[in-house]
């Protein structure tokens, strides 16, 4: 069976010029969620959203925007301000897990609330003309929150949800539960995609065995882990590139550029790439000796003299 492979956002990370560069040196993936919209109750969209998603930005990309909101009116806003750039979909995270948004009710904290979602999806649908899709966990205190919600989603001609199977308080800790992800797929009439813990050629393999009829597969951390996994997953392949610490270090050195040339100062480019060498080590042969190398370079020199030299060990 055929399956669409889509990029899962994570904030901070899958920003335009990560989506453009991974797309150029390494494929694989067919669609990419931007990172979610989050208005606070004001309607102005902040300035790194609206480069985010214009369209010159994206012009050889499918991308999908995002918000995460709990209020009508704020999803109205962003709906018609992505319609306006050109966008006919907008998915409303429901998935988030972190404190800082489920304490207000919204992301994951949201699902045990179906009036509210009720509401929302009620509005959208008959105030805008915009293509609503879902990316959800499975609740945020228990796996039975979304099933409780599907009925009021099955109200509505939704596009698709895609359930990262794990509930909101685990954060990332603990493995999926795909027993609880298997109980969804006939509690609702809508399409339904998958994600959660695809790291690897193998684990892509036993989510398509288990659940014969999911065609559509998110991958989040470990697309940033290993940029290789997706196009290796399209080739039913588990053999890497010959070439691979060259196109690494080239996707490398391009994101660096242009992350450097948008923040100002050394700090903020440091904590940047910190944060995704805490998952591209995980890729390397000594991934703990790797990430040390890089959080003790404290200064531009220091930290490409690093990467150099991580790289040479994997040659």
């Amino acid at each position: 069976m055929s399956f669409t492979l889509l990029s899962s956002p994570l904030q901070g990370f899958t920003d335009f010029r990560f989506r453009n560069a991974f797309h150029h040196y390494f494929g694989g993936i067919d669609t990419f969620y931007a990172p979610y919209i989050r208005l606070d109750g004001k309607m102005v969209v902040k300035n790194s959203y609206q480069r985010d998603l214009l369209p010159e930005h994206n012009d050889t990309l499918e991308v999908i925007p995002q918000v995460i909101t709990n209020d009508a009116e704020e999803f109205l806003f962003v709906a018609k301000y992505v319609q306006e750039l050109g966008y006919k979909e907008l998915n409303w995270n429901l998935g988030c897990p972190y404190p800082m948004v489920t304490k207000r009710g919204m992301g994951s904290g949201l699902i045990c609330d179906p009036a509210k979602i009720d509401n929302i999806l009620d509005r959208a649908h008959s105030e805008t003309d915009i293509l609503v899709s879902m990316k959800m966990r499975m609740g945020y205190e228990n796996s039975n929150e979304i099933l409780d919600a599907f009925p009021i989603l099955d109200k509505y001609p939704l596009k698709n949800i895609a359930i990262h199977a794990r509930i909101g308080k685990q954060l990332y800790k603990g493995g999926v539960d795909l027993d609880a992800f298997e109980r969804c797929i006939p509690a609702t009439k809508h399409k339904l995609y998958y994600n959660g813990d695809i790291t690897n050629v193998a684990a892509f393999k036993d989510m398509q065995e288990r659940f014969p009829s999911i065609d559509h597969f998110m991958i989040g951390r470990g697309l940033i882990a290993d940029p290789f996994l997706p196009n290796m997953i399209k080739n039913n392949t588990t053999e890497y590139p010959k070439d691979r610490w060259k196109i690494f270090s080239e996707f490398h050195d391009t994101i660096y550029e242009q992350y450097d040339a948008a923040l100002s100062g050394p700090t903020p480019i440091k904590m940047k790439m910190q944060g995704f060498w805490s998952y591209f080590s995980e890729s390397f042969s000594n991934p703990q000796k790797s990430f040390k190398k890089i959080k003790k370079a404290n200064n531009p020199k220091a930290y490409k003299q690093a990467v150099a030299d991580i790289l040479k060990s994997e040659q």
